[in-house]
C-alpha cells in the first residue's frame, strides 16, 4: 500500500463513500498524512472532507478543511452537501455563510444543497436571500438550481412566488415537473398536481417512478378512482409494472379509493417486495376497517423477517385499537420497544389510542406520560380515551392545557367531536352546549355533522328528546344518518314512538339499501307495539333481498378468540355456559329481577319472549368468560352491535354479584362494570 499514488488513494476514498465504510476512510487518510507531503493535494483534501461529510462525521470534515490552506469551492460544497444530506441543515447554513466570508463564489452544486437546508428549515425570507445570490451569479438559469430553488418556495409555503419561479425557469426538466406536482399534492392541491401532469404529458414529457408515485397520490387525495385507474394502465403501458415503488403507490391508491380487493392483488402479483409494500396493504386495510386482515398480514411479516418500521407499528396498533384487540396490542408494543420506536411520536400516538381504545386508561396515560414529544393527535387520541370511558372531568381538564387558554396545540375540529361525545357519555349536558357554542365563538372551528350528532345523541340520554328534536330542525345542514340515528335511539330508550318512528323514516329514506335502517324501522313499531308495520317491512327486506347483519360477540382466552351469536349452541363448553346462565338468571331473580321484555322485539308470547332475551350474544359471551378465566382477570367483550338494555342490567348484577370487572365494547362506545355501577352511569 505504500506504493499507492495520489491518484489511487482518491479512488480508494471514493469507494469508501460508496460503501459507506467509514473504516476504510479512516486507514486512507492515515496513509495521506504518513506517505503525502502536508497539506495534500488539494483534489484529496477534498476527497476526505467529502467522505466525512457524506458519512456524517461533521467535525472531522471541518478540521479538514480548515487544516486546507487552498480550499476553494468544491471543499466547501463538499461539507455543505454532506451536512445537508444528513440532516444538519442548520450547520450547513453556517459553513455556507462562511465560505462567502471568505469570498468564495457558489457553483451550481452549492446553491441546490442551500435551498435543501432553507427548505426544511422553512426559513423564507433566507430562502429569497439565496435566490437573489443565485441570480446575482448568473446560476438561477441552470435548471437544478431552479428546480431546488421552486421546491424551496413550495416548501416554505410561498406560493405565487413558487409559480412565478416555475413559469419564469427557461427549461423545465423532469426533476422540475416532479417537484411542482409532488408539493402540489403535499401543500393540500391534487388538482393543480393533476393539471401539471396532463400538460407535462402534453409538451411529450417521459414520466418516471417519482411522476406516477406524485399522479396517484393525487389521485388518492381526490377520491379519483377512475382517473387512478386510468393511471394504472398507463403504469403498463409505460413498462413500470414492475417497479416496487410505482406499485406500493398503487396498493396505496386502491386502498383509499376503498378498492381493497385491488389492492390485495396488486399484493399478490409483486415480484419482489419491501417493507413499504407490506407497510401499504397494512394501512389500506386499517382504512377499509379491516382490521383483522392487518393483524394477519403483521404477524406474516413478521415471520417473513420484514424491516419493521414505525410506520408499520403504529398502523397495526390502529388495527388493534378498532378490534379491541389488546393482547395482540401489548404484544406489537413490545416490539415497538425492541425495535426503540416507542418513543415515536407516530407510534406513541397510536399506543395512546390503541389503550384507550381497549378500555385501558391507566395503560393510555402512561404512554401519553413517557412521551418525549407530544402533538395535537396524542393530545385528541388521550382526549377519545376520556370519552370512550366517560370520563368527562379528565378530558375536559386536558382540553384546559391546550391553546389558546393552555401553552399546548390549538383544537382541531376532532376535539370537539371527543369532547361533545365524552359530555354525552357522562351526561354533562350544560357542558357539552357551552363546548358546542365555543367552538365557532372562540376556537374558530365551523361545527360538522359528527358534532350536531353528539349533541343530540347528548340530549336524548339525558331525557330531553323534545329539545333534540328541535335542535335538529335548527341544525343549518342537512342532518345526516348519524344525527337521526341518535334521535332514533334516545326515542327508542324513552318511549317515544311517534319521534321514533319519524327518525326511523328519514334514516330509511337517507340509506334505503342499508340493512340496519330497515331493522331500525321495524324495532320501532314492535316497540310501539304496532306489529302488522314491523312485519311489513321485515316483508319488505326479504322482498328486496335485504338481510340483517347477525350480532356476534367475541371474546379471547389464552389467547384464543371465541366468538358467540343469540341462542348459539355451537361451542364445545355449551353445557357449562347454559349452567352459569341458568345459576345467574335464577340468582338475579331471587333478587327481584325481571327480564325487559320490550326488547324482544317479536310478537311472542311472555315465556318465548323471555327466553330470547336471555340468550343474547353478550350472555353467553359473559358466561363463557366466567367459566374460563381466572377469578383475577377482568372478562373482556366486544361486540358488533349495541349491548342492548337488558344485558346491561345484567352485566351490572354480575359485576355486583359475582365481583368481576366485565368491559364490554360495543359499537358506540365502552362499558366497565364494577361492584355493580357501570361508567357510562346508565346515560346510554
Amino acid at each position: 500500500m505504500s506504493l499507492l499514488t495520489a491518484d489511487a488513494l482518491g479512488l480508494l476514498l471514493k469507494n469508501a463513500i460508496s460503501t459507506s465504510s467509514m473504516r476504510l476512510g479512516r486507514v486512507v487518510h492515515a496513509r495521506i498524512v504518513k506517505t503525502l507531503d502536508s497539506p495534500p493535494p488539494p483534489f484529496l483534501a477534498n476527497y476526505l472532507i467529502n467522505m466525512y461529510s457524506k458519512l456524517d462525521h461533521p467535525e472531522s470534515a471541518r478540521l479538514v478543511l480548515r487544516l486546507t490552506p487552498a480550499r476553494n469551492v468544491v471543499s466547501w460544497t463538499s461539507l455543505v452537501s454532506g451536512l445537508a444530506q444528513n440532516g444538519h441543515f442548520s450547520t450547513a447554513l453556517f459553513e455556507f455563510f462562511e465560505m462567502r466570508r471568505e469570498g468564495v463564489a457558489p457553483n451550481d452544486f452549492t446553491f441546490p444543497c442551500v435551498f435543501k437546508a432553507v427548505a426544511s428549515l422553512r426559513l423564507p425570507v433566507t430562502g429569497k436571500q439565496i435566490h437573489a445570490l443565485a441570480v446575482k451569479c448568473g446560476r438561477i438559469l441552470d435548471v437544478f438550481v431552479g428546480c431546488s430553488a421552486f421546491d424551496m418556495y413550495c416548501k416554505t409555503r410561498l406560493r405565487d412566488d413558487a409559480r412565478k419561479l416555475f413559469d419564469e425557469i427557461p427549461e423545465r426538466n423532469l426533476e422540475t415537473w416532479n417537484a411542482y406536482i409532488s408539493n402540489s399534492v403535499t401543500d393540500g392541491r391534487p388538482k393543480e398536481a393533476i393539471e401539471a401532469f396532463i400538460e407535462f404529458r402534453r409538451i411529450g414529457g417521459q414520466p418516471n417512478s417519482i411522476t406516477f408515485c406524485g399522479f396517484l397520490n393525487a389521485c388518492s387525495d381526490g377520491l379519483l378512482l377512475d382517473l387512478g385507474m386510468q393511471m394504472h394502465g398507463l403504469v403498463f403501458r409505460s413498462g413500470f409494472d414492475t417497479d416496487v415503488s410505482v406499485y406500493n403507490g398503487l396498493i396505496d391508491f386502491y386502498g383509499k379509493c376503498k378498492q381493497i380487493r385491488s389492492s390485495e392483488i396488486i399484493f399478490a402479483e409483486m415480484g419482489m417486495k419491501n417493507a413499504v409494500s407490506w407497510c401499504s396493504l397494512v394501512a389500506a386495510y386499517v382504512q377499509n376497517h379491516e382490521d383483522e386482515k392487518a393483524s394477519v398480514l403483521y404477524l406474516r411479516s413478521r415471520k417473513e423477517i420484514v424491516e419493521t418500521s414505525d410506520f408499520m407499528i403504529s398502523s397495526v396498533l390502529s388495527a388493534c385499537a378498532g378490534m379491541a384487540g389488546l393482547e395482540l396490542g401489548r404484544s406489537i408494543h413490545a416490539h415497538a420497544v425492541k425495535a426503540c420506536v416507542e418513543r415515536n411520536i407516530f407510534v406513541g400516538s397510536a399506543l395512546v389510542d390503541m389503550y384507550g381504545k381497549c378500555g385501558c386508561i391507566e395503560d393510555s396515560e402512561q404512554a401519553f406520560d413517557e412521551m418525549p414529544e407530544k402533538n395535537l393527535v396524542t393530545l385528541n387520541s388521550l382526549i377519545g380515551g376520556y370519552a370512550h370511558q366517560g370520563q368527562v372531568d379528565m378530558a375536559l381538564a386536558l382540553f384546559e392545557d391546550m391553546a389558546p387558554r393552555g401553552c399546548g396545540p390549538a383544537p382541531n375540529y376532532m376535539t370537539f367531536v371527543s369532547l361533545l361525545s365524552a359530555c354525552s357519555r357522562a351526561g354533562a349536558v350544560e357542558n357539552g352546549m357551552k363546548i358546542f357554542d365555543s367552538m365557532k365563538s372562540t376556537y374558530g372551528i365551523e361545527p360538522g355533522a359528527e358534532h350536531y350528532s353528539c349533541i343530540v345523541d347528548m340530549l336524548g340520554r339525558a331525557g330531553m328528546v323534545e329539545q333534540a328534536f328541535e335542535f335538529i330542525k335548527k341544525m343549518p345542514i342537512k342532518p345526516t344518518i348519524s344525527v337521526w340515528g341518535a334521535l332514533q335511539n334516545a326515542c327508542r330508550m324513552h318511549g317515544k314512538p311517534h319521534l321514533g318512528i319519524l327518525a326511523a323514516e328519514n334514516l330509511f329514506k337517507l340509506d334505503p339499501k342499508d340493512s340496519g335502517n330497515h331493522v331500525l324501522l321495524s324495532n320501532t313499531f314492535a316497540a310501539a307495539g304496532r306489529w302488522a308495520e314491523a312485519n311489513t317491512v321485515r316483508e319488505e327486506m326479504k322482498g328486496v333481498g335485504i338481510k340483517k347483519g347477525a350480532g356476534y360477540s367475541w371474546i379471547t382466552v389464552k389467547n384464543q378468540v371465541h366468538a358467540f351469536q343469540a341462542k348459539d349452541r355451537s361451542h364445545k363448553m355449551n353445557k357449562e355456559i347454559q349452567t352459569m346462565l341458568t345459576k345467574l338468571r335464577n340468582k338475579m331473580e331471587a333478587a327481584g329481577y325481571k327480564p325487559d321484555l320490550k326488547l324482544s322485539l317479536y310478537d311472542l308470547e311472555e315465556e318465548e319472549k323471555a327466553a330470547e332475551v336471555s340468550h343474547h350474544s353478550e350472555k353467553l359471551a359473559l358466561a363463557f368468560g366466567l367459566v374460563a378465566l381466572p377469578l383475577s382477570v377482568p372478562i373482556r367483550i366486544t361486540k358488533n352491535l349495541r349491548i342492548c338494555g337488558d344485558c346491561h342490567s345484567f352485566f351490572k348484577f354480575v359485576s355486583g354479584s359475582v365481583k368481576r370487572e366485565i368491559i364490554v365494547r360495543d359499537n358506540n362506545r365502552f362499558h366497565r362494570f364494577k361492584d355493580g355501577i357501570c361508567s357510562c352511569k346508565d346515560y346510554w
